[in-house]
């Protein structure tokens, strides 16, 4: 079993999604009734790739978020620093151009995309404010950065009920589903500890990006945060 810390050490993170990579999309499905697809849509919507955009899909994972990207017309680069979820995605998607990258320090040139996406990974990167400072110096002047991630419910009761099923519930069905079941408390307990809505807003404006707001989906469990450069 493998499983990171909350100190969020790059290569535990790494192993542990590399252990996961077969099974993600499934037990993703699964831990949230499927319900992923609809925010993967949301998502789709907010970012608005057209012809000719360049979109930076970073922790893409094994490509499904970026797919959308390339039916548009888009020029996407799906990239993840998982080397196992890496490889799942090529061979799921030969035709896109998958990268390995760190979101703290990106192999790419300033201005150099339309938009930054990111979806449930950015609580996974050890320093979120460093790897935000860095999506703004590789987006365009105009650009846009969204970011999906797991967020606090807004009602105190609900918040409740979530936790609860987080440390309890989700781990267990993990358990049945993954490839690698411990990994799911780690991402049990980075989602409990991430900021609310608000704290990222804060952090995103300090990295240097402008218009910062956000959508709240299913009560706050996921918030979609939305800027510009």
């Amino acid at each position: 079993m493998m499983r990171a810390g909350l100190d969020k050490q790059p290569s535990d993170v790494a192993r542990m999604f590399d252990a996961v990579a077969a099974r993600y999309d499934l037990t993703n499905d699964v831990l949230t009734g499927g319900l992923v697809r609809s925010w993967r849509r949301t998502v789709t919507e907010a970012v608005a790739a057209g012809p000719g955009d360049v979109v930076l899909d970073i922790a893409a994972g094994t490509g499904t978020s970026s797919v959308p990207f390339r039916e548009a017309g888009a020029h996407v680069i799906p990239a993840d620093f998982s080397l196992g979820m890496l490889r799942e995605g090529r061979r799921r998607y030969p035709e896109l151009d998958f990268v390995a990258a760190d979101a703290t320090s990106l192999p790419l040139a300033d201005d150099s995309v339309d938009v930054v996406t990111m979806s449930y990974g950015l609580r996974n990167v050890r320093d979120h404010a460093s790897a935000l400072r860095e999506f703004r110096r590789v987006t365009r002047p105009g650009g846009r950065l969204v970011v999906c991630e797991f967020s606090a419910p807004v009602q105190p009761w609900f918040r409740e009920v979530y936790t609860r099923y987080l440390m309890g519930s989700l781990p267990a069905i993990a358990r049945a589903v993954s490839s690698d079941p411990e990994s799911y408390v780690y991402l049990a307990e980075s989602i409990r500890d991430w900021p609310a809505q608000e704290g990222l807003a804060t952090t995103m404006g300090r990295a240097g990006w402008r218009g910062v707001e956000w959508r709240n989906l299913l009560g706050g469990i996921v918030a979609i945060h939305r800027a510009y450069a």
